[in-house]
C-alpha cells in the first residue's frame, strides 16, 4: 500500500479533476494551502471572543476546504461555522476542527510528496 492509498481525509481524484485535471495546479494550490494562516486566525478569534472574525476564517476554510476536496475538514468547519453564526464559539469543536485540519495537512504532504 502506497501513502496515497491511506489517504482518506483528501480526495485527490475529485480535486485534481476540479482543477481540469491539471496534477501541477492541484499540488500547488494543496502547497499554497499549507501557508494559510486561517486556521491561526480562527484560533485567535476564539481566544479573544471575537465572533465576526471567527466567521470570516471559518467561512474562508470552508471555501478552501470544498475547492480542495477536503471532506473531513470541510464537514467539520461546516458544523463549526453553524455554531459560530449562533454566536457560540464552541472550544470543543474548535479543537474537533484543528485535529481534523493537522490531519489533511499531513496529508497533503502524501500527496505532495507522491506528485513530486
Amino acid at each position: 500500500m502506497s501513502d496515497i492509498d491511506s489517504i482518506v481525509y483528501v480526495n485527490v481524484e475529485e480535486g485534481i479533476n476540479r482543477v481540469m485535471k491539471n496534477t501541477a495546479l492541484f499540488i500547488k494550490l494543496l502547497t499554497k494551502f499549507k501557508n494559510d494562516t486561517n486556521i491561526n486566525e480562527l484560533e485567535a478569534a476564539f481566544s479573544q471572543g471575537d465572533i465576526d472574525k471567527a466567521k470570516t476564517a471559518a467561512h474562508t476554510i470552508k471555501g478552501l476546504s470544498a475547492n480542495l476536496s477536503f471532506i473531513e475538514l470541510y464537514k467539520k468547519i461546516v458544523e463549526l461555522e453553524a455554531q459560530i453564526k449562533e454566536g457560540n464559539l464552541n472550544n470543543d469543536q474548535f479543537a474537533a476542527v484543528r485535529n481534523t485540519y493537522d490531519i489533511t495537512l499531513t496529508e497533503i504532504d502524501k500527496v505532495i510528496n507522491q506528485y513530486a
